[in-house]
């Protein structure tokens, strides 16, 4: 085989640069679930990634090697995001690991609805909803504008909930949805103010097969799956994709932009 034949063939071989290649990104709430498949989707678009985790070290570290073995670098950082502290030392942190950040994904999220969290009085879990779904959002996007801004710009996304545009029924939905729905018009007033160099954007999922729905019967599952016209829950992956899109020089000429991943059950 000639040297130009044998080029060629490496070159076929090798994998195609994605679309995230060379950026430098900073998930949070990456343990598990919708945090976890997101940081992996971007380490195999070609992203380096910081990943943040509350209490689950065990699950943020399996994050970080499906990152590794993608083959970008992986970086984990144990924060409560609820606290400003935390919050400057996670931006801190990012400029340390990465250098640059490019992108900024606000997943963290308290859990209402199972184990400790579910056992605590309503006064409670809105506190916590609050100061980690939406406070923390608050905080770590302004900071991760402050280092994109001076770098040429960035992609924020931001983590809402589908429902805040309908409503839901019960206790924990309208706590949810005061939390979720904060966030939503937080980040379009951000979208607005960050323009043109950094570009805002929210994914709002509807019911996705995470931790939570393990825990429902069957019954109620195919319930939920059937209220949905594309009739299946969604996963960790397709929230994911979506996320990769919006980071993605793809959605360049969007901000301000909300990306209901639901399959159709809120429109």
């Amino acid at each position: 085989m000639s040297h130009h034949e044998k080029t060629s063939a490496e070159s076929a071989l090798a994998p195609a640069p994605g679309r995230l290649a060379g950026r430098n990104a900073v998930v949070t709430g990456a343990s598990s679930g919708i945090g976890r498949a997101i940081a992996i989707a971007f380490a195999r678009e070609g992203a380096n990634v910081l990943l943040t985790y509350r209490r689950n070290a065990d699950g943020a570290h399996e994050t970080a090697g499906g990152v590794r073995h993608a083959g970008r670098q992986a970086f984990v950082l144990e924060a409560d995001l609820s606290r400003e502290s935390d919050v400057d030392g996670l931006a801190s942190e990012a400029v340390a690991r990465l250098g640059r950040v490019d992108l900024w994904v606000n997943n963290a999220g308290t859990d209402i609805l199972t184990g400790d969290g579910a056992k605590l009085s309503d006064t409670l879990k809105l506190d916590q909803a609050l100061g980690v779904d939406l406070r923390a959002t608050m905080l770590c996007s302004w900071r991760a504008a402050e280092l994109m801004r001076p770098a040429g710009g960035g992609v924020i996304l931001n983590v809402s909930w589908d429902h805040v545009l309908t409503g839901a029924p019960g206790r924990l939905a309208e706590i949810y949805a005061a939390a979720k729905g904060g966030v939503l018009a937080f980040s379009k007033c951000l979208a607005q103010s960050l323009a043109p160099e950094v570009r805002v954007h929210v994914l709002a999922p509807g019911w996705i097969a995470t931790a939570f729905a393990e825990g429902l019967p069957e019954d109620a599952r195919h319930r939920i799956a059937l209220r949905a016209p594309l009739k299946r829950w969604g996963t960790p992956e397709d929230v994911a994709r979506a996320a990769v899109f919006l980071a993605s020089g793809d959605a360049a000429f969007l901000t301000g932009t909300t990306l209901l991943v639901n399959g159709g059950a809120v429109m």
